[in-house]
């Protein structure tokens, strides 16, 4: 598939599945912009992929004004966006007993307000006929021990996902969600032992993690005119971990 001088939006590209995507749409023809809270991550990123299409933008998703600061960077080209990735996510996994407002607040900051207000402020910069990707999770509909706030966030957002597939769609923009298990990433990393790792791909029926490359496939499938007549849906990309685990 070729997405040749399309504009490409990811927040959260610099590592793991925005960074794999960020990747793969260049590879494409698309030009792109990344954000990150970091604007050493984002140079770091950025000389990985080594490409003028790819123009970095330091923004945190759960701030306003920062989103603000995105959407005016934007704007400033002159140009609609075909394709909105709204992938930054963070993650912090505790029991309910154990949980802190900051950890509550982090995450809903984070993981839904930052999508919904990046998905608002953006609204009148989409083309007609674009495509916005949310990266969900498995963990939305189970109910893993230590996951409760992280999978409420992901249960949060597919739902204003389904809502906005609606509201937009008389400008026949597309509204869809990917949902990875256990995906080998930087983020996995930092919050799994070795021990816990060989068991997330023990209970998939593929037996192995993920790998970032396979969902930023997903997702241009879902950007591309080969999924026009899909929309409000979620797309899974688990390794059959969903059903297997359930075994």
């Amino acid at each position: 598939m070729s997405f040749n001088n399309k504009k490409v939006v990811i927040t959260g590209g610099t590592t793991g599945i925005g960074f794999a995507t960020a990747q793969a749409f260049i590879n494409e023809g698309a030009n792109v912009w990344i954000t990150g809270r970091s604007s050493a991550n984002l140079e770091k990123a950025a000389a990985e992929i080594n490409n003028s299409r790819l123009k970095t933008v330091v923004s945190d998703t759960s701030k306003l004004a920062d989103i603000a600061i995105l959407e005016k960077a934007i704007a400033e080209t002159g140009n609609k966006v075909d394709v909105l990735f709204l992938n930054a996510a963070i993650a912090t996994f505790s029991p309910i007993d154990q949980v802190t407002e900051e950890d509550f607040d982090a995450q809903f900051n984070t993981n839904v307000k930052g999508h919904f207000f990046t998905l608002q402020k953006f609204i009148p910069h989409l083309a007609e006929g674009a495509s916005v990707i949310i990266t969900s999770s498995v963990v939305a509909t189970a109910a893993n021990i230590g996951t409760s706030i992280y999978s409420a966030t992901k249960g949060a957002i597919n739902k204003i996902a389904h809502i906005a597939a609606n509201e937009l769609v008389d400008r026949k923009i597309r509204v869809n969600m990917v949902s990875p298990g256990p995906i080998q990433t930087p983020g996995l990393e930092s919050v799994a032992t070795a021990e816990a790792k060989e068991y997330l791909a023990s209970v998939t029926g593929l037996q192995r993690l993920g790998q970032a490359e396979e969902i930023a496939k997903t997702v241009l499938f879902l950007a591309s005119d080969a999924a026009s007549f899909i929309t409000g849906a979620d797309i899974v990309a688990d390794g059959g971990y969903t059903r297997y685990a359930m075994k």
